[in-house]
């Protein structure tokens, strides 16, 4: 004959393992909920953060040199530069403004200055604002309020009123223009100005 402890047990054992195991896979769920959480949590910081105004980092009293085989090419000089370049469309802005000194293959020097700059990474393209004066190395100045300068396709050009005074004396002020950057290939849209004219003479 059994003992009623000895039908009781196998029941109280059972009943233990189904409550270890019910607590067992709570924990379980919990902390595989509690991870997901934290994955869902950690995407959400990271998509702020790309989508955030600030830049991912900042560079004060910048000189910058580029060089192309060793021969100095270009020399980049600014109070602040603020780098965007986690953005989808990446870009450098110079907000304090900007000088940049060019050297030909001859090491002749143009300068260029800007109360404010901004160069996009993908196109090569930098958008100079405010008093913006370059001197080639030739003698031309240029004054203008913006100018676009194609690093890829070494062009300068613009909408806004410029003026351009070129070596041997002339002229040219007008709204809007496109030119290589020496200036030897220039294509004004609407200007006036004093133009140099050589006659030459048949021998």
């Amino acid at each position: 004959m059994l003992d009623w402890r000895d039908r009781a047990y196998p029941k109280l054992i059972r009943m233990r393992l189904t409550y270890r195991n019910i607590i067992s896979g709570i924990v379980t769920l919990t902390g595989v909920t509690m991870l997901f959480s934290c994955q869902g949590n950690l995407k959400e910081i990271r998509a702020l953060d790309l989508q955030g105004n600030d830049p991912q980092a900042i560079a004060k009293d910048l000189n910058l040199k580029y060089t192309d085989s060793g021969r100095l090419v270009a020399n980049l000089k600014s109070p602040k530069m603020l780098d965007f370049s986690n953005k989808d469309f990446p870009y450098r802005e110079f907000p304090d403004g900007l000088e940049v000194e060019f050297y030909d293959e001859d090491n002749k020097k143009s300068t260029l200055t800007a109360d404010y700059g901004i160069i996009y990474e993908k196109t090569s393209l930098i958008d100079l604002q405010g008093n913006v004066v370059l001197f080639t190395s030739d003698s031309t100045k240029l004054e203008a309020s913006q100018l676009y300068w194609d690093q890829d396709r070494s062009w300068v050009f613009t909408d806004k009123p410029n003026k351009i005074q070129f070596p041997n004396g002339a002229l040219n002020e007008g709204q809007g223009f496109d030119s290589n950057q020496n200036f030897g290939n220039f294509r004004s849209r609407t200007n006036i100005g004093v133009q140099i004219i050589e006659e030459k003479t048949d021998e």
